[in-house]
């Protein structure tokens, strides 16, 4: 894996990033927290997105993300209806995480490889509306009495899931060259 040299600016950093980034987004729905944000933001880099959604009014998250949403590409959209709209005029295969109304487990789940996980609110998870333009509602597996995964959690776990599927087995992949 290539990494960019220290000495770069930001902007050369991110063209450098942009040429090796994967293809899938993720989508972070009206979250209330922003410390939540910053980490899925500071894990979607380590994942090289192609792109990260904030769906609504979202917190100030750029102290939580610790300068990682400067290298990134993140796109804020002001609503829900705003963000089923750009998903269907982009024809971006929504593949949403939920819980409580999840069809698919984790494993079992069709995850195209230019996928927009959509994850949900720390109180109300993924919106109906949505859930309804989703391909896919995705429930990961849980095996205590706690209630739900900490949002920032099931997204780390839903980007390890994807790039699981993407790479062949055996194959170290790390930071180094």
């Amino acid at each position: 894996m290539h990494v960019p040299p220290f000495g770069y600016s930001r902007d050369e950093i991110r063209g450098e990033l942009d040429a090796i980034r994967h293809p899938f987004r993720v989508a972070i729905d009206r979250s209330k927290n922003a410390f939540n944000i910053g980490s899925i933001i500071r894990t979607a880099h380590s994942f090289l997105v192609k792109e990260i959604v904030l769906i609504g009014s979202e917190p100030w998250y750029e102290r939580a993300a610790m300068g990682m949403q400067r290298f990134e590409h993140v796109r804020e959209v002001p609503s829900v209806e705003a963000f089923v709209a750009l998903a269907k005029e982009e024809a971006w295969p929504l593949v949403s995480f939920e819980k409580d109304h999840a069809t698919v487990g984790l494993w079992e789940a069709e995850i195209p490889e230019d996928a927009v996980l959509v994850f949900g609110n720390e109180d109300d998870g993924v919106h109906p509306k949505i859930l309804e333009a989703s391909r896919a509602v995705v429930g990961i597996p849980m095996y205590g009495i706690n209630h739900s995964y900490p949002i920032a959690v099931a997204a780390g776990m839903g980007m390890a899931e994807w790039a699981r599927r993407q790479y062949e087995r055996g194959r170290v992949v790390g930071n180094v060259t």
